[in-house]
């Protein structure tokens, strides 16, 4: 296969950035997206140019770093991540387009890197149990109905590779950090800090610059972990549900 990439480059964050055209050529259909990106670098070294910058890591479709966003598409034309995506999904001759996440909280730090780092802030506000409960027994021995158990196993499966955010015409959040708030709130071990949990990570979320949501439903189109938007209902509930609570206790605490 022969292909032309158009891939952008940019020195770093305070840089302006264009596109730069490439031809990938001897291209085999079995190879990974990551893995053509490779072979184009190792030709670019080899020339004595500059290799283009990606993020990559397990490459097992687990850690999420492989953000791509490909002809128009957070990881490509397929529901999976970049890493799992084989040039046998493109036509022989065929153009394809590389860009970054383009999202004000997720920074360029140079080509096609971006900085997610504002995903582990969210999370460390939150998004984590730390109620000293003394001698519990093992979570294996607490009874979860198991639609229950499937539920949080299924929002838990969010890997944060912010596809979703790159999806979202408003560049949202709001499906990683549902995911989040969903996989505590749904079990016994995540209900004590409930209301508090859900409170920060919004508030973290909103002082990140994330958009809000307008029910489009792009961010679970392009989920490769296939997060469901319902979701995002339960963290609103739970959301409501706390300022809710917390207000009438102010009220209450100033009279």
């Amino acid at each position: 296969m022969k292909i032309t990439l158009k891939i952008w480059r940019q020195k770093d964050s305070n840089s302006k950035g264009a596109f730069k055209t490439y031809v990938a050529e001897h291209v085999s259909p079995d190879m990974s997206f990551l893995e053509m990106l490779d072979v184009l670098n190792n030709d670019l070294i080899r020339k004595g140019e500059e290799s283009i910058a990606f993020d990559h890591d397990c490459r097992e479709g687990i850690c999420g770093m492989c953000s791509l966003y490909i002809n128009g598409h957070p990881h490509g034309p397929l529901q999976t991540t970049t890493c799992q995506l084989h040039m046998r999904s493109f036509k022989d001759g065929e153009t394809i387009t590389i860009e970054p996440w383009r999202a004000k909280a997720f920074p360029v730090v140079k080509d096609l890197v971006v900085d997610r780092s504002a995903f582990d802030r969210i999370q460390q506000s939150g998004g984590y149990v730390s109620v000293n409960t003394g001698g519990v027994p093992d979570a294996n021995e607490i009874p979860i109905p198991k639609k229950i158990a499937d539920e949080a196993f299924d929002a838990a499966t969010c890997i944060g590779c912010g596809a979703c955010v790159a999806a979202c015409k408003n560049a949202s959040a709001m499906l990683f950090v549902s995911a989040k708030v969903s996989q505590f709130a749904l079990l016994p071990q995540g209900k004590p800090e409930r209301k508090e949990r859900v409170e920060k990570m919004v508030a973290q979320m909103d002082a990140e610059g994330f958009g809000a949501c307008t029910n489009t439903g792009a961010c679970e189109a392009e989920c490769p972990k296939g997060i469901s938007i319902t979701n995002i209902a339960r963290m609103n509930r739970e959301y409501f549900s706390a300022i809710t609570t917390s207000y009438e206790v102010a009220v209450k605490g100033g009279d």
